[in-house]
């Protein structure tokens, strides 16, 4: 079957997948953006833990960085555990354990507890993001997948939008309630959603389209006919392609240079914010939603002009390089907190719709338990630059009292990673 013959544009077809969007993608949605907080939640967590726990700066990269550890191993074990048992189960699962290890991080007292609960957390959590991302190739072909996974993935905006002022107001507000200091109280209220949501996922995910009692047979019958349609097209199928393809590992790498930027802002935005002369931790936290709320505008405009024009490199590409000159002018201007948080709001603009962005690639040459062995082997290359970039900007912060020099560095990566797109033909990838 031609896979050409699926189209955007036909009204009965686009209202089944809108009808499969508004079923899963809130749900998923919601997910994420727990997930998210609950690895980034640390960032804001550090304005008061370090210096109640007199950790340094180093230990503090470390520590963020250390998820990753855990994160690069366990995540194809996990998504080939996910093969096995189904999306339902597995989602769910993960979603309670990372709850709970969220949880314990009220017991941290010492810093290599501190490593341990981050490192165990990465394990939980390992599985969850490639889980879903294959999760939607099977209910989504690739005309109607880019809007699906950038509503997903616009889970890391949201996370930060909503994440910073309530992880802020709860270090205030919270802050010596039942003897717990307020960033305690972040981990252990920010952790309870997750439990809450693993425990719905058993009964609210269906593992594929023919268990989906809320579509009826023809709507299923769509579905099925058009992912069978796309799956003829492409020649990579099986685990073996997803874990050894070169083709899968160039994306792998290229995706390297784009979480090298993306983890620098997410565990290090509240602290160059607070380096820039704001101290108290409300105020950091809704300052730090602002440039949440121009990238989650700037996914959306990007992803639909990509989608609108099929056009995947170029977008990808300038969105990072718009990311690494917002980092060198915050570097630049470091001393005005106006200027700052204008170029940090940039550099979010072009860093955070990367990830979508890049997400719609792997699908376009992948399909099946590829796809999934795919989204694994992307995640976990990425993962290892998410330890790389908290720790670098820890071990420069306490080496020369600044993060500048480790920003320009990511920088340098962002600018690495959008040139590394352009190696990936334009036939292959503008889907």
């Amino acid at each position: 079957m031609e896979s050409s013959s699926i189209v955007a544009g036909d009204p009965a077809r686009d209202a089944v997948y809108a009808k499969v969007l508004r079923r899963l993608i809130p749900f998923l949605l919601t997910c994420y953006i727990i997930a998210y907080l609950d690895r980034i939640n640390v960032g804001f967590a550090k304005l008061q833990m370090l210096a109640d726990l007199q950790f340094s700066e180093t230990v503090y990269g470390l520590g963020a960085g250390i998820f990753f550890i855990g994160y690069v191993v366990f995540e194809i074990p996990s998504n080939i555990v996910l093969m096995r048992v189904g999306a339902r189960l597995w989602i769910g699962i993960i979603m309670i354990a990372w709850g709970i290890i969220s949880a314990a991080m009220i017991y941290v007292a010492s810093v290599p507890t501190f490593y341990v609960l981050r490192f165990l957390l990465g394990v939980a959590e390992a599985g969850f993001i490639p889980a879903v991302l294959y999760y939607l190739t099977l209910w989504f072909p690739s005309t109607h997948r880019g809007k699906a996974s950038a509503m997903f993935l616009a889970g890391i905006p949201l996370s930060g939008i909503i994440g910073g002022p309530v992880s802020g107001w709860i270090m205030n507000s919270f802050n010596g309630v039942m003897g717990m200091a307020g960033w305690k109280w972040v981990f252990f209220l920010e952790a309870m959603p997750a439990i809450v949501l693993g425990a719905i996922c058993f009964t609210f995910l269906d593992n594929d389209v023919e268990s989906a009692k809320w579509l009826n047979r023809s709507e299923k019958d769509q579905v099925k006919k058009d992912l069978l349609a796309e799956a003829g097209g492409k020649a990579l199928h099986s685990v073996r392609d997803g874990l050894l393809n070169g083709r899968v590992w160039l994306l792998a790498c290229t995706y390297f240079f784009f979480t090298m930027g993306l983890y620098g802002i997410s565990f290090w935005l509240p602290s160059i914010i607070q380096a820039s002369g704001v101290a108290d931790p409300l105020d950091v936290g809704m300052l730090s939603a602002i440039p949440y709320i121009a990238a989650l505008i700037a996914m959306v405009v990007i992803g639909r002009s990509s989608d609108r024009r099929k056009e995947r490199r170029w977008h990808l590409a300038l969105s990072a390089v718009t990311g690494a000159v917002g980092l060198l002018l915050s570097v630049m201007f470091a001393d005005n907190v106006a200027i700052s948080l204008a170029a940090l709001t940039l550099a979010a603009m072009g860093i955070i719709p990367c990830v979508p962005q890049f997400h719609t690639l792997m699908p376009s040459i992948t399909t099946g338990a590829a796809a999934a062995m795919g989204f694994a082997v992307a995640n976990s290359v990425g993962s290892i630059a998410g330890f790389i970039s908290p720790y670098l900007l820890g071990w420069v912060k306490d080496t020369t009292g600044s993060t500048s020099a480790g920003v320009m560095v990511l920088a340098a990566a962002l600018v690495t990673g959008a040139l590394m797109v352009f190696a990936n033909p334009a036939k292959l990838v503008n889907r």
